[in-house]
């Protein structure tokens, strides 16, 4: 789906898809030169990282495995509660192994900071981030994050995975929703 698909309910293109699929190749190659010769295991965070996991690794030249969470905190609301509900949980065991969550956008910081204690307390030899986007001015909890894709102002944004009540995941790029079809 292209931006020019949805008249009216979108107020701008934040990121493009030629952007997205840049920076996203640069944090491959980065991540190929940090985990050579290490055991990674990629864990997703479902939903929304989906396109960015699906891109993300095809641009690794390592041998790597992937692993699915789903965790939840925000229910219907647009606004995160901080009170996180696994879903989906991982299937693989984490002792000993390098894990790398890689996320579509951090927003509070609440849920992320949850989901790393969580897979840290699992034996990992090593659990680090990869967000495609980070909000600097919602965060409620400060986030370590190794690999950022891009920074952007807290205004509500869909595309590239992110959604509003399960749509306009699949635009192709990341734009601003407009005000008037959330409130």
């Amino acid at each position: 789906m292209r931006v020019e698909d949805v008249d009216g309910e979108l107020e701008g293109v934040l990121i493009t898809a030629d952007e997205l699929h840049t920076r996203l190749a640069q944090m491959a190659h980065q991540v190929d030169v940090d985990y050579a010769d290490k055991d990674l295991l990629i864990v997703g965070v479902l939903k929304g990282a989906v396109m960015v996991v699906a891109d993300f690794v095809r641009a690794l030249s390592i041998p790597v495995e992937m692993d699915w969470m789903a965790v939840s905190s925000y229910g219907s609301s647009t606004k995160s509660s901080g009170v996180v509900r696994i879903l989906k949980d991982l299937d693989a065991d984490l002792g000993g192994r390098h894990v790398l969550i890689v996320e579509d956008i951090l927003d509070s910081g609440l849920t992320l900071s949850w989901l790393l204690r969580n897979l840290r307390s699992r034996g990992a030899a090593s659990v680090e981030v990869l967000t495609l986007l980070r909000k600097p001015d919602a965060m409620r909890t400060e986030v370590d994050v190794r690999y950022l894709g891009f920074d952007i102002p807290n205004d509500f944004v869909v595309g590239y995975g992110l959604d509003y009540a399960e749509k306009y995941r699949n635009l192709d790029c990341v734009a601003k929703l407009s005000a008037s079809v959330y409130e």
